[in-house]
């Protein structure tokens, strides 16, 4: 048992240790781009999951920067219908490298608590995430989610916990839940009770916002 905590601090320590020897090179390069990017990695609650692309909330979120921010960042949506933190903690040293953000945005978790992964286990690969970002030079935005009554008070807690433990660590802005104001309402949710409808995307935006507008 030991053995096996040791070798998991280890492969952390690594993995960690090999950010920061990459940090520099990516701050240079970032330093020699004049673009202003905003990397969005989420799932399918990003990446307009059964509507037009056009009527998502990433979309509107670059109609918006277009006509407030000049010049205008790049919004950059990263997001996969099904994504998990594992897997967008696999895709994302490629996405700094290509992209080179200023800010990322982290939306995830709602996969990983319908496949029963622990809130720890989450809470770990979101910090991996966070880290990597911060460490090549870009500031962070973390939008949570909130799971069905049936799961547990328990569990829901202790996801609400990973989230704000990260926030209050990492000192990123944090969003409890993507979907306030629009879970629940009418016309809002598509059938499956899960996405957001079309009509439900300016709300999105509008609980996102306030978070991102300071950081462009």
């Amino acid at each position: 048992m030991y053995r096996a905590k040791w070798a998991g601090r280890t492969a952390q320590t690594m993995w960690l240790l090999a950010w920061l020897l990459l940090a520099p090179a990516l701050a240079c390069a970032k330093g020699a781009d004049t673009r202003h990017a905003v990397l969005v990695v989420g799932d399918s609650l990003s990446a307009a999951h059964n509507i037009p692309a056009a009527s998502g909330w990433v979309t509107l979120l670059q109609q918006r920067v277009n006509q407030q921010i000049k010049p205008a960042p790049e919004i950059i949506n990263a997001s996969i219908s099904g994504e998990t933190s594992a897997g967008a903690l696999t895709r994302l040293p490629a996405l700094l490298a290509k992209h080179r953000p200023s800010v990322v945005v982290i939306e995830l978790g709602g996969n990983d608590a319908l496949r029963g992964l622990a809130p720890a286990q989450l809470r770990g690969n979101l910090e991996k995430m966070i880290v990597a970002s911060q460490a090549a030079g870009a500031r962070v935005v973390l939008l949570g989610i909130d799971v069905p009554p049936n799961y547990g008070a328990a569990y829901r807690d202790r996801l609400r916990k990973a989230y704000a433990g990260l926030a209050t660590q990492y000192k990123v802005p944090l969003l409890p839940f993507l979907l306030e104001g629009v879970a629940l309402q009418p016309g809002m949710m598509q059938s499956d009770g899960l996405h957001p409808t079309a009509a439900g995307q300016p709300r999105v935006l509008e609980n996102v916002w306030p978070l991102l507008k300071p950081l462009l």
